[in-house]
């Protein structure tokens, strides 16, 4: 009986790693660990210590012509010895979205053996705004036109209790309604501006569009670039935009030279595509269209939680897509002889911080560095108030910041109502 116990002893054992159990010579009399201590390592098998054995390589199916290879695919069942049968793929006599297998791009008949690079609404470009009016042929300067801003500081333009309604429309997006994912304070400040309706009547004259197309395709030197996607909320009109300078000013950003970030390519962070059409320009909208004229595009930061753009390449984003606009819609109008300037304007926030782009249409010229550029203006990391505190935040004992709103400054709402009211006041 005890040598048998034995033997299922030992068989029992050689199934662990020896670092499970402790060494008794270094165990003292009474059971308790010496002076050297025992270093344990609990693992369960050596199994599963042991070196992950190489993957095979798969042998080589050797083909020869004129020998017929012996399968079991007429026997219906696995035989040794004998080949594994190969089927060709199975086509159903219907069309099921669910199993459809694209061709490959060299097979589509939109393929093109020069590629495409793209710009989304989820491209980041590296060097930001540079980046984008070099893209754009632009030139982008500081700040809003004063005679713009000018709008909003008449009084016939202004609203009633304009700061307090103003401020009462932040707190309704910042403390009373916390529940909702979609940022509300652009909807309520834009609500706001609707109610000068009744004095200005070419407000009527307005919709929003949510979630409309773009496309728009131009060449830049030997490359050929498009803009894609969705941006997000546009105001249309019936009316297009006044020009924002005069044929003299325009003729003057000949002498500009546009800023270059060597060695950075141009192209770098755009998507590559060599399946695309060539001519692709189309505003998102039907030809009878009653709002045919972009006014305002408006940016959220937030609104797609999986791509958050830092705020020079938000800027470059509104630049891009604020352009892509005007040129659709220049081609729309003009075909590819631009006969008068295009103004598109946008408006970029993430509920506290605002940005404030004007941009105008010059040339659809945009393949050398030379002659007639684009122009635009932005006025950027403008803040509507400094701190809105459901609580109050103390340190030291000593309250840094009170609870509610805090900094609140009325001059970024007038640069929001002046471009509200641009074609319209």
């Amino acid at each position: 009986m005890l040598p048998e116990a034995t033997r299922y002893l030992k068989a029992t054992v050689s199934l662990f790693s020896p670092n499970v159990f402790l060494n008794a010579s270094k165990l003292s009399a009474h059971g308790a660990p010496s002076s050297l201590q025992t270093r344990r390592n609990l693992r369960v098998s050596h199994c599963f210590a042991a070196r992950v054995p190489p993957q095979k390589k798969p042998r080589e199916k050797v083909e020869i012509p004129g020998l017929e290879m012996v399968t079991y695919g007429d026997r219906m069942h696995y035989v040794p010895g004998l080949a594994k049968p190969v089927y060709p793929p199975w086509e159903m006599s219907f069309k099921d979205p669910r199993y459809y297998r694209s061709p490959p791009a060299q097979e589509m008949a939109l393929y093109k053996d020069k590629p495409c690079y793209v710009f989304n609404q989820r491209t980041s470009i590296l060097e930001g705004v540079r980046q984008a009016a070099w893209l754009t042929k632009t030139h982008v300067r500081p700040g809003l036109l004063p005679h713009l801003v000018s709008l909003a500081a008449k009084p016939e333009n202004q609203l009633p209790d304009q700061d307090e309604r103003v401020q009462n429309a932040i707190k309704h997006s910042r403390f009373w309604d916390t529940t909702e994912p979609r940022n509300t304070l652009l909807l309520n400040l834009l609500h706001l501006c609707a109610t000068l309706q009744p004095t200005h009547p070419a407000v009527g004259r307005r919709i929003l569009a949510e979630n409309y197309s773009l496309a728009a395709t131009w060449k830049r030197g030997e490359d050929l670039f498009q803009i894609r996607g969705r941006n997000g909320l546009l105001h249309c009109s019936m009316d297009p935009l006044p020009r924002i300078c005069g044929e003299q000013e325009v003729l003057e950003t000949s002498d500009q030279v546009l800023e270059s970030f060597y060695p950075v390519s141009p192209t770098i962070d755009l998507q590559q595509v060599s399946v695309y059409k060539e001519e692709m320009n189309c505003t998102g909208f039907r030809g009878e269209y009653p709002y045919p004229h972009a006014h305002t595009l408006y940016f959220l930061e937030t609104s797609d939680p999986n791509c958050q753009l830092r705020p020079e390449q938000f800027r470059a984003k509104m630049i891009m897509f604020t352009f892509g606009n005007a040129l659709a819609r220049a081609h729309k109008l003009y075909g590819s002889l631009l006969e008068r300037p295009i103004t598109v304007q946008a408006v970029g926030t993430n509920g506290r911080i605002f940005q404030f782009l004007v941009f105008q249409l010059n040339t659809t010229d945009l393949s050398g560095d030379d002659g007639i550029k684009n122009q635009a203006w932005l006025d950027e990391d403008v803040e509507l108030y400094d701190f809105a505190k459901v609580r109050p935040f103390i340190k030291r004992k000593e309250v840094k910041v009170p609870a509610g709103l805090a900094g609140y400054k009325p001059e970024t709402f007038s640069k929001f109502l002046a471009l509200y009211l641009h074609g319209a006041a």
